[in-house]
């Protein structure tokens, strides 16, 4: 299991890796999700961010989509039991042959 430094510094290679795809700067980044300059570099090392300014970092890049992934949207029971339908308890018909 990796360390939460370990999984920080993954977050921030990858929050580095889609901001230069974009072809954004740093600054552009900060100024775009509304915070400082010093928190983009911060999380881009690896560094600990507040759950807030990270979440406008994902918003500006467009990667908020991933976090649906992480935490998905429990399907009522309900939803559930009519997606699955009926399961058949018996053959509907006996063929002779």
């Amino acid at each position: 299991e990796k360390s939460n430094p370990s999984i920080l510094k993954e977050i921030g290679k990858r929050i580095q890796r889609e901001r230069l795809r974009q072809d954004i700067t740093q600054a552009c980044l900060a100024e775009s999700s509304g915070v400082s300059l010093i928190v983009v570099q911060r999380i881009e090392k690896g560094m600990s961010i507040s759950l807030q300014n990270l979440l406008g970092i994902l918003r500006a890049l467009n990667m908020l989509e991933g976090l649906e992934q992480l935490f998905p949207e429990p399907i009522s029971p309900i939803l559930l039991k009519k997606l699955s339908g009926k399961t058949r308890k018996r053959a509907s018909k006996t063929i002779y042959k």
